[in-house]
């Protein structure tokens, strides 16, 4: 349900601040009943709209244009501060997933927890890892 929430959260954002400049949002899911290998495949459509609004930002001198849907004029359109706020979204709740599992006794593999945050496997992170984790 986390990782369906973040698809959905971008779906939300590329509809919003995209759709106007010609940026397709993807198709949200039903958090309660996707399947993992729709939900796969739904993040890799999302993480390309985000890309998107983030070229189209660069593109337009640093600013994402502005657009009529995005009413609520709550975050600063600049990349610096978009991106910023996408990646403290999804940091978040990266960290819930970790947690969740492990609350139920799931503790993640070393390689997915790492892939989490996009870690190499090798140095101090590696043993951070298998310290910690």
């Amino acid at each position: 349900m986390i990782a369906a929430h973040l698809h959905n959260a971008r779906c939300r954002w590329v509809k919003t601040l995209g759709r106007e400049h010609g940026i397709p949002a993807p198709t949200r899911v039903d958090q309660r009943r996707v399947a993992r290998r729709q939900l796969v495949a739904a993040l890799k459509q999302s993480s390309n709209g985000i890309e998107a609004l983030l070229k189209l930002g660069l593109e337009s001198g640093g600013q994402i244009p502005p657009s009529r849907g995005y009413v609520w004029r709550n975050l600063s359109l600049d990349v610096g501060h978009v991106l910023t706020y996408f990646v403290a979204h999804e940091a978040h709740h990266r960290g819930q997933i970790v947690i969740v599992a492990r609350q139920t006794g799931h503790r993640l593999p070393l390689a997915t927890v790492g892939g989490l945050w996009q870690w190499k496997p090798a140095g101090a992170t590696h043993v951070f890892l298998r310290k910690r984790v």
